[in-house]
């Protein structure tokens, strides 16, 4: 009886162990893809701000390069 009772807290250990597991997993998958998500909105500004940049000195009536 007793062994019993320790093989079942062993797998009960084993499945906290996995649950956790996928818990983490899940967590770091969400977290990179949220990372990432910043990282192209980071990008998007800066292309935009960049192009603002450009619109503004064209209505100057500055030619460029000279």
């Amino acid at each position: 009886m007793k062994d019993n009772q320790d093989k079942a807290a062993g797998k009960t250990g084993a499945d906290v162990k996995d649950s956790r597991r996928d818990r983490l997993k899940l967590a770091l998958r969400e977290n990179l893809k949220r990372r990432k998500s910043q990282a192209r909105g980071r990008s998007d500004v800066g292309a935009s701000s960049e192009s603002a940049d450009a619109s503004l000195d064209d209505a100057s009536g500055e030619k460029s390069g000279q």
